[in-house]
């Protein structure tokens, strides 16, 4: 590539997501001389439809705690030096209304295309040069600078900022760019699988519950490590919710998930304590706590269908008990990653510093949002990732 016919910038991003734009913006208005590339023809669409066309673009309680990753501790600098109320002050800077739903998310008032517009605002602010739709065909080192030879042209940078994303959702343009940059430089992955997805079971063993799909309640999921409250959702081909997004982040093939259909009640008990000269279906008690469709399967299930409270053994209520409050069952995979939410894995964080997001090997070369292995929970934490380690590569470049 000859210098004479590059144009020249501090910083190039690519990737016009949640973390790149953020980064952009913070690098130009800084006084950086950026240019921020993306492949797609549609800007941020990851954003555009998160929360239901809302953008749940944050949560309060964000802390370390909230994220998976092999490096645990590495976020903990990024979170504390770019919060939820940070972004917050941001928001309500531009005028944008929001609300808190539950559990500390908060969503847009009106559409998530205000958070959009926001960032670009942002890096308009800054006179930050947009490239798109603008393929990236190759990068390397030319002496103390980044070469980069795209289908706008070429370019020279000091440093580059890899904001391309996971694997998640390919239909609107991820792609493992990011990870064939990191393994260009020799930089370690963490093998990359879908996360905050749908769990899928064998469909003969499903049979029985194909029928529920749409029957949704309240649960408590446990696997491995993660353990959730929150809404399970049945479908044709398994299981969804944010109760099962949450913990799919925790699975691994092979592994058994146990689930309290009924959290907030001792079945035993109440059962044996009922019973006595008690003519109701078991499925109609049970049809308290769940909906009537699944109260019926599971009273079947356990061999009670259409049977008198009155007439079922002290053992056989038990029973059905111990089955209600641990659900023992095992997935078969998942809906992958074109119902992902995220990608769980990616760039190996013990490669990189984590006050600015560099790699440590590979001088003025940077990685941010979901392209590493920073996993955050349901409900706002990968947005406050991507805003995190945005403005902290953003502050460094």
């Amino acid at each position: 590539m000859a210098q004479s016919a590059a144009e020249k910038f501090d910083v190039a991003v690519i990737g016009a997501g949640a973390a790149g734009m953020m980064a952009a913006a913070v690098a130009a208005q800084r006084g950086r001389r950026v240019v921020l590339i993306d492949h797609a023809e549609k800007l941020a669409e990851k954003i555009r439809i998160s929360g239901g066309g809302r953008c749940n673009f944050t949560n309060l309680h964000t802390g370390p705690a909230n994220f998976l990753s092999e490096n645990p501790h590495f976020c903990r600098s990024a979170l504390s030096r770019y919060t939820p109320q940070d972004f917050i002050k941001l928001v309500d800077k531009h005028g944008i209304a929001w609300h808190e739903k539950h559990k500390g998310q908060l969503f847009c008032d009106d559409s998530a295309q205000r958070i959009i517009e926001m960032l670009v605002a942002e890096c308009e602010m800054g006179a930050v040069q947009w490239r798109q739709p603008c393929k990236v065909m190759d990068i390397r080192r030319d002496g103390e600078q980044w070469a980069l030879a795209t289908t706008g042209g070429d370019l020279l940078a000091t440093s580059v900022v890899i904001a391309t994303g996971g694997l998640s959702i390919p239909k609107i343009g991820a792609s493992d760019f990011g990870h064939r940059i990191a393994r260009q430089f020799d930089i370690p992955l963490v093998a990359p699988r879908p996360a905050l997805v749908p769990l899928t079971f064998d469909p003969l063993a499903w049979a029985p519950f194909a029928e529920l799909a749409g029957a949704s309640l309240e649960v408590e999921v446990s696997c491995a490590e993660g353990h959730f409250r929150e809404d399970l959702l049945f479908t044709h081909r398994g299981l969804s919710g944010p109760a099962i997004l949450q913990i799919s982040s925790f699975w691994q093939p092979g592994e058994t998930l146990s689930i309290n259909l009924v959290p907030d009640h001792r079945l035993d008990e109440i059962l044996i304590k009922a019973k006595q000269g008690n003519k109701q279906h078991v499925a109609n008690i049970l049809s308290q706590w769940m909906p009537r469709r699944l109260a019926e399967a599971w009273a079947g299930r356990n061999g009670l269908s259409g049977k008198p409270l009155a007439d079922c053994a002290d053992k056989a209520l038990r029973e059905l008990a111990r089955a209600t409050h641990d659900w023992q069952l095992k997935p078969a995979g998942s809906e992958g990653y074109r119902k992902a939410e995220v990608t769980r894995g990616g760039v190996d964080t013990r490669a990189l510093d984590q006050k600015t997001m560099m790699a440590k090997s590979q001088p003025g070369l940077y990685f941010i949002g979901e392209v590493m292995d920073v996993t955050g929970w349901l409900g706002g934490y990968n947005f406050q990732w991507a805003w995190a380690s945005g403005y902290v590569s953003g502050m460094a470049v």
